[in-house]
């Protein structure tokens, strides 16, 4: 049972129920490396609910970015548009391929790339935006659409967070040409490791079937199309096993409950935190009105990065985990090396410092939320207290 003094975890991964009986099921139809009927499932439920042309499962969200830049050609001096908030595989899949990521500032609301400041960073060696949906909550798409248009480059969307959210309607990573998901056991649909990759353009569908499959046409020879499978192109072995596909299709039959119950408890911690927002405690998270979010998190802006450190503190002897998110990549070794800024930074470098994630996960008690509320009003007003206090 949770009492009053019991840990409130950050994260708690939730199970289905079905996880166990699919997994047995791919064991016994003796199909265990990747592209079983588990997969298909997975393929099918994925192209259904996201409208993608075509979708494929990857180890991860970070080779299914791999994969982008693999089809798109990126090479040497090759640029490429991101925010600087962002998980390293944003950039990482670029520079891998001697691409040059370019940084571009964030919007203070959403904590989303700024679409205004992007095409001043477009030059000639520009190939694609990579837009990232933070917190599952949708970029301006249309704008960076329009953008992208009029310079013929390509977008890619970084959806890791947006499973099941969407802009205008549109269910996030199949607005751009490609678009990635991750189900990491962190994210809202899980399956321990996992991801995949979702391809809007046509063009893309059979070259990313083939560097899916280590440079081969080995899904055309098993649909019966060639007599035989050869190496096609640059490719790298990127489909997961059957028992991962088994664990997520547990997850994804039950994605709108899983989706309808965070979103309870984001309304709840919103509710509950909106006093603290109007005493200037806290600053709560922004979603226009274009955008379906999916309760990825819940986090608060707090003053500043050494206030936000005190906080995280104090909550750890209260029991109740937090964390802070990314340290912008403009401002790690890394990204000083492979990378640049175009512009000022300073978004970025001031909401990063000042942003908390708090406990959301399946099955979170509204009184647990209650708990967190307390507990961290209690906190910050402790760490606002003058130092003689």
């Amino acid at each position: 049972m949770n009492g009053p003094n019991s840990v409130i975890p950050f994260n708690k991964p939730y199970l289905t129920g079905n996880e166990h009986i699919y997994i047995t099921q791919a064991l016994a139809c003796g199909k265990l490396a990747g592209d079983g009927p588990f997969t298909k499932l997975c393929h099918d439920w994925l192209e259904l609910h996201s409208g993608a042309h075509k979708v494929l499962l990857t180890h991860s969200c970070t080779t299914a970015l791999e994969m982008t830049g693999l089809l798109l050609e990126i090479g040497a001096g090759d640029e490429v548009i991101l925010p600087s908030y962002t998980f390293v595989s944003t950039a990482n899949a670029f520079v891998m391929r001697g691409g040059i990521p370019v940084f571009v500032d964030i919007r203070s609301d959403t904590l989303n790339i700024d679409e205004t400041l992007i095409e001043d960073a477009i030059t000639s060696r520009t190939r694609a935006i990579v837009v990232v949906h933070y917190a599952g909550v949708s970029c301006d798409m249309d704008s960076i659409i329009t953008i992208a248009e009029r310079h013929g480059i390509a977008v890619i969307e970084d959806a890791a967070q947006g499973v099941m959210a969407t802009y205008k309607d549109r269910p996030l990573g199949s607005i751009g040409h490609m678009g990635t998901y991750s189900f990491h056991e962190t994210k809202n649909l899980i399956s321990g490791e996992g991801g995949a990759l979702l391809v809007s353009d046509a063009r893309f569908a059979q070259p990313a079937e083939i560097i899916r499959e280590k440079g081969t046409d080995r899904g055309r020879f098993f649909r019966g199309e060639v007599d035989k499978y050869t190496w096609q192109s640059i490719g790298s072995s990127y489909l997961p096993g059957e028992m991962t596909a088994a664990f997520l299709y547990a997850q994804l039959q039950h994605a709108d409950v899983i989706t309808r119950s965070r979103l309870e408890c984001w309304d709840y911690y919103h509710d509950l935190l909106a006093p603290m927002e109007i005493d200037g405690y806290l600053r709560r998270p922004i979603v226009p009105h274009c955008s379906k979010h999916n309760a990825h998190m819940y986090y608060v802006l707090l003053k500043d990065e050494v206030e936000r450190q005190l906080i995280i503190d104090d909550l750890k002897g209260d029991g109740i985990s937090t964390v802070f998110h990314y340290v912008p990549l403009h401002s790690s070794p890394a990204g000083q090396r492979f990378g640049r800024s175009h512009g000022s930074m300073e978004v970025t470098d001031r909401q990063s410092a000042r942003l908390l994630r708090l406990p959301l996960w399946y099955g979170l008690t509204q009184g647990e939320q209650d708990r967190v509320g307390e507990a961290l009003k209690r906190s910050i007003i402790r760490a606002r207290l003058p130092v003689s206090q």
